[in-house]
């Protein structure tokens, strides 16, 4: 059996790995959550490469494929460890770029350490839409703790928007914890806001490394 490794340091990851499952049931998902070093896998680049390098030391060169379900580790680190363990394999979650070539307002929905690297930066640049960034660092963590209510999400957007008088119609997510507030961003602000993340794509393209035809867990 395929066996493929989650590596994150929240619900994120447990987010991940569950629809990775469902979607590929021929995989053995492997789950490896690093949440005693939470707070420096999400603060720095440099913390969550130090704590990646230690969690995986076990499965690097024994599975088929280990996956970042971490932003931050994704666009500053994957490429190192690609080049550090050339006879392992990596992905992991990029940057979501809408699909709609309509002109509007975007805002993403991201943490400080994400926002500040020059990856960030260069996705802001290649982007057609206007977007606006709202930082939550706060909310990884309430996530992680089920404290995270519909209340605080629509209130905290909100004001956000009230800033600009700007009207929400499309998001990115560019953390993994926030996949998890889709049903209450729905809730709040229309059944036909457009979201946008990294999930999906991660599994096609986990799909092409592993050689799985049609995304249902059967191999070429």
């Amino acid at each position: 059996m395929l066996k493929v490794v989650v590596f994150d340091s929240g619900y994120g990851g447990e987010l991940f790995a569950d629809q990775l499952e469902e979607a590929l049931p021929v995989v053995e998902v492997i789950r490896v959550i690093d949440w005693r070093n939470a707070e420096k896998i999400q603060s720095s680049s440099r913390g969550a490469r130090q704590c990646a390098r230690e969690a995986l030391r076990p499965y690097i060169g024994k599975v088929d494929l280990i996956i970042f379900a971490n932003y931050l580790l994704s666009i500053t680190s994957l490429k190192y460890f690609q080049r550090k363990f050339k006879n392992q394999q990596f992905l992991g979650l990029s940057l979501k770029k809408p699909e709609t070539f309509i002109q509007r307002e975007i805002v993403i929905l991201t943490t400080k350490p994400v926002a500040k690297t020059i990856n960030y930066y260069n996705f802001l640049f290649h982007l057609k839409q206007k977007a606006r960034t709202l930082l939550l660092d706060s909310w990884t963590g309430k996530i992680d703790d089920g404290e995270l209510t519909e209340t605080e999400i629509s209130q905290t957007i909100h004001n956000f928007l009230k800033k600009d008088d700007l009207k929400l119609k499309e998001v990115i997510l560019a953390c993994a914890h926030f996949n998890d507030i889709k049903t209450e961003l729905k809730h709040s602000f229309g059944h036909n806001l457009k979201i946008n993340d990294s999930f999906n794509d991660t599994i096609i393209k986990t799909c092409k490394i592993l050689k799985i035809r049609g995304g249902v867990g059967k191999k070429n």
